[in-house]
């Protein structure tokens, strides 16, 4: 997941590692634990397989004493794996970790693509929440109270969770059936326009 969310920040905007760091961790709070060793070595394999270029500013022109800074930008074959990675809609893009990541990037990611990942995240948090009812249920005196409680909590999140879903789907459909026929939406456009 992190390559997709390096290069969805890169499609916006080259960057420097400390700002990407930085947006990884206010747009995706998944990623809040993100350490200079974990992304560093991201960077580098990103640039290795062309995903991304970097550039260094010039000793001067940050002022005197300052370290270069390296620049990080996306390269067109970038642009295309994130098309890919964006598209990809199996059961690993409705995990706990992916979800919000794809989600970050939804304004860019062709509308039936978006359907299945809610969709399939809905399934995914329902079967979570179906599992903790019938776990409560037939605990009896077994789990103490602070476990039960914990249990709870966790049924709380995932009704919840549910109910978001629904909205957003429920919005998806509508946008989706107002949408001009035969014209693509704001994903498949921006996506379109980088094929060029």
């Amino acid at each position: 997941m992190l390559e997709l969310a390096v290069l969805g920040l890169l499609h916006e905007a080259p960057m420097h590692g400390y700002e990407l760091r930085k947006r990884l961790h206010d747009a995706l709070g998944a990623f809040r634990a993100l350490s200079c060793g974990t992304l560093y070595p991201t960077l580098r394999r990103l640039q290795r397989a062309g995903l991304i270029e970097e550039e260094t500013d010039a000793p001067g022109s940050r002022g005197w004493g300052r370290r270069t800074r390296r620049v990080y930008r996306i390269t067109a074959a970038g642009q295309h794996r994130f098309a890919e990675l964006v598209g990809d809609c199996g059961p690993q893009a409705c995990d706990d970790n992916a979800f919000g990541v794809h989600m970050v990037f939804f304004s860019r990611t062709p509308a039936e693509v978006r359907m299945r990942i809610l969709e399939g995240r809905r399934r995914r948090v329902e079967e979570r929440r179906d599992g903790l009812r019938s776990a409560l249920a037939g605990s009896g005196d077994r789990l103490d109270r602070y476990t039960r409680e914990l249990h709870r909590l966790r049924l709380d999140h995932s009704e919840h969770e549910v109910r978001w879903l629904d909205e957003i789907i429920e919005q998806e459909r509508a946008e989706q059936a107002a949408a001009a026929p035969g014209r693509p939406n704001v994903g498949e456009q921006e996506l379109q326009g980088h094929d060029r």
